[in-house]
């Protein structure tokens, strides 16, 4: 049975030029006109319950843009999912962690809104703090954690909540190596247990490990779909991997939905 469903989304974002107009005949006029850029274009696609699919592309591609919509984050310009089960999502590790409050505090925020009941998050904090590591700082405000203990607890929250679907992007290449390791074993147990997982990672190693299939996204558009070693051969292959080493036009400009 699809557990994931992804009907012809679209998703269109704005340029806005930054204050200084730098290019040549530029106006004022038309900086407030900004350009339209479009992330996604017509993707569709399915997964099944279980499976475990990469996806990968260059900077720009629209990987994150897929994930963010897919989990609810941001809405598409066009197109729907259809999505069943419980998902748990870590797009950016400890983006949803509110930084004034504890540690403590922000492991039932975040379970909260992944679904979890407070009974549930109760029964499962013990093992949430210990997995990440926190068990002197859990009282603490999140504002004084480093970048890796945030990334511990938002990655503890988020496979600690049995989501039927998991949702992973970029998180191997985040915190020290202790950490990398621990997140490929508790994935590793995922996995073991049927869960459906989406995962986005520049690592080709580390896709080919994880996910049979792999979706090779490029300028917003799918390029290819199919069985990992054949996709990432092709994408390794093409000219169009070269992207991974460039940004994109969003990193030089302030991006709005449309």
């Amino acid at each position: 049975m699809n557990v994931l469903e992804i009907h012809d989304i679209s998703k269109r974002f704005l340029l806005h030029p930054r204050q200084r107009l730098i290019a040549r005949g530029s106006s004022e006029a038309a900086a407030r006109h900004p350009e339209e850029f479009w992330a996604l274009r017509d993707v569709s696609f399915q997964v099944r319950g279980g499976e475990r699919v990469g996806i990968v592309g260059g900077n720009g591609a629209g990987k994150s843009t897929l994930l963010g919509i897919i989990s609810g984050v941001i809405g598409p310009t066009a197109g729907r999912v259809e999505r069943r089960g419980r998902l748990g999502a870590l797009l950016t590790l400890g983006a949803g962690l509110h930084p004034d409050l504890t540690g403590r505090e922000n492991v039932h925020l975040e379970a909260s809104l992944l679904g979890f009941r407070r009974s549930d998050v109760m029964r499962e904090f013990d093992s949430i703090v210990e997995f990440a590591g926190l068990e002197k700082f859990i009282d603490e405000s999140v504002r004084t954690y480093s970048s890796g203990m945030v990334a511990r607890l938002a990655f503890s929250v988020a496979i600690h909540v049995d989501p039927d679907i998991l949702i992973l992007d970029e998180v191997l290449s985040v915190g020290d190596q202790v950490f990398q390791r621990k997140c490929q074993a508790k994935i590793a147990e995922l996995t073991d247990g049927e869960k459906t997982i989406l995962f986005v990672s520049h690592q080709q190693e580390a896709v080919r490990a994880l996910c049979p299939r792999a979706i090779w996204l490029h300028e917003g558009r799918i390029e290819m779909d199919g069985p990992t070693s054949e996709v990432l051969r092709a994408y390794s292959n093409s000219s169009i991997s070269v992207d991974s080493i460039h940004g994109g036009s969003k990193d030089r400009a302030q991006l709005d939905e449309g």
